[in-house]
């Protein structure tokens, strides 16, 4: 009875995902799952996590540089800078909504334009991980991995991201609609000039945003058992569900 239980439950983390019932067996059968399976060792733990992460990291980047990637998750969405939400408030109420639109639109192309760089960096940092690391991240908080990838690649994504930035914001139009929106606000008597470097804001805010990504992907594998896409993956997660109860 007790094997028949057993193959029920892995068969059924194949083929459900996403389902609140299968969390709850998982939680409530986890030692089955340890049992059945063994305890991992430490290559398998290294392993299955790195799997997890990689699997992690394609999926935000793959979201995030598809075309709306930014534009269309109010998650991410980059909006005018702070200093520029007077000067958006102001000239909509003129009539300048198109234009404002149109910035804001293309600082989120050039987002979407350099998240296609993300993934070497962040797998290049899977790949650098110590043991140490990887135990932190797998007995850690939920977003351990994430904070891992704050830590280790936001200046090479700031590197990287910067001159991909540069050259989308002029090719997309974002430094023309800028520019036509910044010398309309700046005609009408007594405001202040608004100055803002749009490079630098839009990489700030498009590795904002992949972080959000990633740390919504961890979260998907943390506690979603059907995003655990390999056995290894199942076996190593249901362990460390163990290890922290």
């Amino acid at each position: 009875m007790k094997k028949i239980v057993t193959i029920i439950l892995l068969t059924g983390t194949f083929l459900i995902s996403g389902c609140d019932s299968l969390n709850q067996v998982a939680n409530q059968y986890g030692g089955t799952i340890v049992n059945a399976l063994g305890t991992p060792t430490s290559t398998e733990i290294g392993t299955a996590l790195k799997q997890a992460l990689e699997n992690g990291a394609g999926a935000s980047t793959g979201k995030l540089s598809a075309t709306n990637g930014f534009l269309g998750n109010a998650a991410v969405k980059i909006l005018m800078p702070e200093e520029a939400r007077k000067v958006e408030s102001t000239l909509r109420s003129l009539g300048f909504n198109t234009l404002c639109d149109n910035v804001i639109t293309s600082l989120n192309r050039a987002a979407e334009d350099a998240a296609k760089e993300a993934k070497p960096i962040l797998v290049n940092a899977i790949k650098q991980m110590t043991f140490q690391d990887v135990t932190n991240i797998l007995l850690g908080d939920k977003d351990a991995a994430t904070q891992y990838f704050k830590r280790t690649t936001t200046a090479s994504l700031t590197q990287k991201f910067k001159p991909i930035v540069n050259t989308s914001i002029g090719k997309v139009g974002a430094t023309k609609y800028w520019t036509e929106l910044t010398t309309a606000y700046n005609k009408i008597p007594m405001v202040k000039p608004v100055t803002t470097d749009l490079t630098a804001y839009v990489t700030e805010k498009a590795i904002q945003g992949l972080f959000v990504e990633v740390a919504a992907e961890e979260l998907r594998i943390r506690e979603n058992v059907g995003a655990r896409s390999t056995t290894l993956m199942q076996k190593v997660f249901a362990y460390a569900d163990q290890q922290k109860k």
